[in-house]
């Protein structure tokens, strides 16, 4: 455990990156919805929820730097690789845990400010103050996805080159537009749209987590053979 933990702090030497960057672009985000929500005309409730998931998308060039920035600083460090990967995934799960937290505060700050004075709101409909349970969890689930797909991108970026990289991406993007396509034609959509929609928040959640889950542990397959 304590070499885990000197993972983490090596992790942690620039804040920046896990902290200050994400701060910065979740209250831009918040200040601008907040203005925009001033020019909305009306009483109605208003949302504003994709500007405020920028620092979660954020958390994916977070991925992709805990491995090609500090990798080669950890192996001088006589940390193994197994100790680099887990020690990354802890930082990681803290680092999600933190942003989870933010936004569920915000959720209980709007909630107490009738959304900010306004009726505007940068939580997303269905995770606010009166679901906190669910809503940690769901903005963790996410925070953890997109670390752990910028992290497996680097892996594959540095195992194998960004012609390599390139290759999957494409491939990813063509499998998936692929079976939507296939779903539609066939009539299976509403269905499957059904299906996850009946999982719901929390559902979806630990659905994400267990996919995180063997991504993480494919990564180490990558990791475990690099090199500095």
């Amino acid at each position: 455990m304590p070499r885990l933990l000197s993972v983490v702090r090596l992790q942690l030497v620039n804040r920046q990156t896990y902290l200050w960057m994400p701060l910065i672009i979740l209250g831009g985000a918040v200040a601008l919805s907040i203005l925009v929500f001033q020019l909305i005309p009306g009483t109605g409730i208003k949302y504003a929820g994709g500007a405020a998931a920028a620092p979660l998308w954020y958390f994916g060039i977070v991925g992709g730097q805990s491995l090609s920035l500090t990798f080669p600083f950890a192996l001088a460090l006589s940390v193994t690789r197994r100790e680099f990967h887990l020690g990354t995934l802890l930082t990681a799960t803290l680092a999600s845990i933190m942003l989870a937290g933010i936004y569920c505060a915000i959720a209980l700050i709007e909630m107490a400010t009738d959304g900010w004075g306004v009726n505007g709101y940068v939580s997303t409909p269905g995770l606010g103050a009166n679901e906190l349970g669910i809503a940690f969890i769901t903005y963790f689930t996410v925070s953890m996805t997109f670390f752990a797909i910028g992290y497996a991108f680097a892996a594959i970026l540095k195992r194998w080159g960004g012609l390599v990289l390139t290759v999957v991406i494409t491939l990813l993007i063509l499998l998936l537009t692929g079976a939507i396509i296939l779903l539609v034609r066939q009539g299976a959509w509403p269905a499957v749209a059904a299906w996850f929609g009946g999982l719901g928040y929390g559902g979806g959640s630990l659905l994400a987590l267990a996919v995180v889950a063997m991504m993480w542990v494919g990564s180490y397959m990558l990791v475990r053979r690099l090199t500095p």
